[in-house]
């Protein structure tokens, strides 16, 4: 799909980011909107997101971040997948192709959902993966706590969509709403949830596959590995055990600082 973009909006978009469920909330809505963009890949497995010249971008030293030249000529930064989902479309969705109208009451409806996901769904879900995957011992309070809230969480989002007449969270169409919680989704099983005690919400997060952005952005900047680790649970394991060596690294720096 070809955007056409005044000469005072044309993007000058580089995403900061890797292949998680944040990292790619942001290719996925970068295809929906038909955006040019660089990517510059972020190996979080040597710690490249705490480098300082990517803390001049994110000061929080966690992806995904995205730079553009904003109106005034300036480069601009954003990080937190949210902020940046938001300046995404306020500055080009301008045919509201993943959005609604600024103030118009299904907009508000997309943002409930967005803080939904970033206050709610995001942090216990990730919780859920530490505790069932990264943790160096078991802890089986913080993996029932965590898995038993991001259960009660999809049971929000299966209502939601069961109610839905568009099979979207939001409206009559698929938004950042949707965008921002279909990667987490499609890595339930990473967090010991079964995907099948949600039926409506299973069938959301297949008929959001099936979109071409989302199936192009899921692989930006590394190959969506879920359903080959799902399919085969000695790879899984394998996988994890890897991840938690630089999981727990990664944690040791942050202590000593």
């Amino acid at each position: 799909m070809a955007v056409v973009f005044d000469t005072e909006n044309v993007p000058d978009i580089t995403l900061f980011s890797s292949g998680t469920p944040n990292g790619i909330k942001i290719p996925i809505t970068l295809e929906e909107l038909g955006l040019t963009y660089k990517t510059v890949k972020i190996d979080m497995a040597k710690n490249t997101q705490k480098e300082p010249w990517f803390l001049e971008i994110n000061p929080n030293g966690r992806i995904p971040a995205l730079t553009d030249t904003f109106s005034d000529g300036q480069q601009i930064r954003l990080f937190e997948s949210g902020s940046i989902m938001q300046y995404l479309i306020e500055q080009y969705d301008t045919k509201h192709l993943i959005s609604y109208p600024k103030g118009s009451r299904l907009s508000y409806e997309v943002n409930n959902w967005l803080f939904f996901m970033n206050a709610g769904v995001g942090p216990m879900q990730g919780q859920a993966n530490h505790f069932h995957r990264y943790a160096p011992e078991k802890i089986q309070y913080g993996v029932d706590r965590y898995q038993n809230e991001t259960r009660r969480l999809y049971g929000v989002l299966e209502k939601q969509l069961e109610k839905s007449t568009s099979g979207y969270l939001v409206g009559s169409k698929c938004t950042i709403a949707d965008i921002a919680h279909w990667g987490w989704v499609h890595a339930a099983f990473w967090a010991g949830i079964d995907i099948d005690e949600f039926p409506h919400l299973k069938a959301w997060e297949a008929r959001m596959m099936e979109r071409p952005a989302v199936n192009k952005g899921r692989n930006i900047p590394d190959k969506d590995r879920m359903p080959e680790l799902a399919a085969n649970k000695e790879l899984a394991e394998s996988s994890a055990r890897e991840a938690s060596k630089w999981v727990m690294k990664g944690q040791e720096a942050d202590a000593k600082k």
